[in-house]
């Protein structure tokens, strides 16, 4: 079993593509947001809770989860959200763990967007937060999803500000195209090969 490693960012960061290269290094990625959404429809648990928290019609009768009427529930309440996070977030996190025990080679990768904010970051051995400018990370997430500016500001309120993660982070990647993301990652992957636990 290697590190556990995790990389996040705020919205419109580049995350993503950051974890396409640390791929390419044949380092394995588990992406949190999309098991996330995997375990809200396959997990009978987290289904149950789901339905008792927020009404069975969070479920549309294909047994697919209503996303949008989902997020229109929690968007709003802090408190619904809350709720929601505590249904999803262990589940992940405990899936998140027999994954990165499977894993062999000198570290795994956790891709999650609320990392710290769910707690989960004080289970790995070394974290990465991935930043770039608001404006740009605003531009990318209105070009990428097309929605405003306001909608992206709305959802960005709802991470933490950079500055909060960065302070928790054990590494920075820059990614507003003004350094080399490649020389970034090989330089994070050397010392992550011969990272001391």
């Amino acid at each position: 079993m290697g590190l556990r490693v995790g990389i996040t960012g705020g919205i419109g960061a580049g995350k993503s593509i950051v974890c396409r290269l640390f791929q390419v290094l044949g380092i394995p990625v588990y992406d949190a947001d999309q098991e996330a959404k995997n375990i809200m429809v396959e997990d009978e648990a987290v289904v149950a809770s789901l339905k008792k928290a927020f009404g069975a019609q969070v479920y549309q009768a294909s047994g697919e989860l209503d996303r949008a009427y989902l997020a229109e529930m929690v968007f709003n309440d802090k408190a619904k959200l809350d709720e929601l996070n505590s249904i999803v977030h262990p589940a992940v996190i405990h899936a998140g763990e027999t994954w990165a025990d499977a894993q062999e080679g000198a570290y795994s990768l956790k891709e999650a967007a609320l990392l710290f904010e769910s707690g989960s970051y004080k289970k790995l051995d070394f974290t990465i937060m991935v930043t770039a400018d608001e404006a740009i990370r605003i531009q990318r997430v209105m070009e990428r999803d097309k929605v405003t500016e306001q909608q992206v500001r709305a959802r960005m309120e709802k991470q933490w500000p950079d500055s909060q993660k960065i302070a928790l982070a054990d590494a920075l990647i820059i990614n507003d195209g003004t350094q080399s993301l490649i020389s970034q990652v090989m330089t994070l992957h050397e010392r992550l090969l011969n990272y001391e636990k």
